[in-house]
C-alpha cells in the first residue's frame, strides 16, 4: 500500500479504536452502577426480612401467652 492510502486508513482505525474504548468504558461504568444498585437492594431486602422474622417471633410469643 502507498503511504498516501495508509495515513487515512491508520487515522480512521485510530478513531474507531478511541470510540470503541470510550464506549466500552461507559458500558463498564453502567454495569458497575447496576451491580451496586442490585447489591444495595439485596442488603435492604435482607434487613427487611430480618425485621419481619423478628416481628413474627414476637407475635408467636405474644399469641402463646
Amino acid at each position: 500500500m502507498e503511504t498516501g492510502v495508509m495515513v487515512p486508513v491508520a487515522f480512521f482505525a485510530l478513531v474507531v479504536l478511541i470510540v470503541a474504548i470510550t464506549t466500552l468504558t461507559k458500558l463498564h461504568d453502567k454495569e458497575m452502577e447496576v451491580h451496586q444498585s442490585l447489591h444495595l437492594e439485596e442488603l435492604e431486602h435482607n434487613r427487611r426480612m430480618k425485621e419481619l422474622e423478628a416481628e413474627l417471633e414476637r407475635v408467636k410469643k405474644t399469641s402463646r401467652a
